[in-house]
């Protein structure tokens, strides 16, 4: 952490006027968001609402059209900003795992700290190994991918992006590819992190972690954030008519 970002106490993720086509589409419609130091933001609306694509471009695996997003207070568009090191503060877990299927789950873990941080592969490893520990993954560790079950990989996928120490961690849709009872066992593990202080960033179509886990929840629709407050005021006082649509489909109403 630089001497400027030591000095910074304002969000740690900061979007400004975000934009993104493709083509003619444009999917995030001037979307603003502030996203604190240890907290956990749930990103909740239907599907097409812009939800991923705004955390891909948070990770710049999509370059907005037009706006800013701020790390620690800087833009990072700006020429000097190291994008290899910022994607190991500000870490993904995708709805696919993404691991490597020639590789173990601690392999897994442990390259891409060799490779990006030049960790020896002992400390990689002893870092790896705690970090599928705390996932209830270390009994597993010399297992290939295909040996797993989805939730498995998930959670290995969870500990991998731990293991690089990240400032936030982005979650696109953690359980949308899971059989609906290995939600649970990750479910559980994003809790777990939730409550250690870790800051956050949650698409999720999961309705009670959102209500029960976030500080904040975030109510996007057709590109735009339509709303956003407490679980609370999201969910028990939703102001905005298609938030309360949207909520009401959830509620078996």
């Amino acid at each position: 952490m630089t001497d400027s970002e030591m000095q910074y106490d304002g969000p740690v993720i900061r979007l400004e006027h975000l934009v993104k086509t493709f083509g003619t589409h444009e999917v995030l419609k001037d979307i603003n968001l502030s996203v604190n130091s240890g907290e956990v933001v749930s990103v909740i609306g239907a599907s097409g609402s812009g939800k991923s694509t705004m955390l891909r471009c948070i990770n710049q695996l999509e370059i907005p059209t037009d706006g800013k997003i701020y790390f620690n207070g800087r833009d990072i568009s700006e020429k000097d900003f190291r994008l290899t090191d910022y994607r190991t503060r500000v870490t993904m877990v995708f709805q696919s795992f993404n691991l490597f299927n020639n590789m173990t789950a601690l392999q897994n873990c442990v390259r891409p700290q060799t490779v990006v941080l030049h960790r020896t592969k002992g400390e990689a490893t002893e870092i790896a190994l705690e970090y599928l520990e705390r996932v209830g993954m270390s009994a597993f560790a010399n297992a290939r991918p295909a040996q797993l079950s989805g939730g498995q990989k998930q959670r290995v996928a969870i500990a991998r992006a731990l293991s690089m120490n990240p400032d936030v961690i982005l979650f696109d849709e953690p359980t949308s590819a899971l059989d609906p009872e290995m939600v649970g066992e990750v479910l559980d593990v994003m809790k777990s992190l939730a409550s250690s202080g870790l800051t956050m960033i949650v698409v999720t179509h999961e309705m009670s972690f959102a209500r029960d886990v976030s500080d904040r929840v975030v109510f996007m629709d057709q590109g735009y954030i339509v709303e956003e407050g407490t679980p609370s005021e999201v969910f028990e006082h939703p102001k905005a008519e298609r938030t309360k649509d949207f909520l009401a489909r959830f509620r078996g109403q």
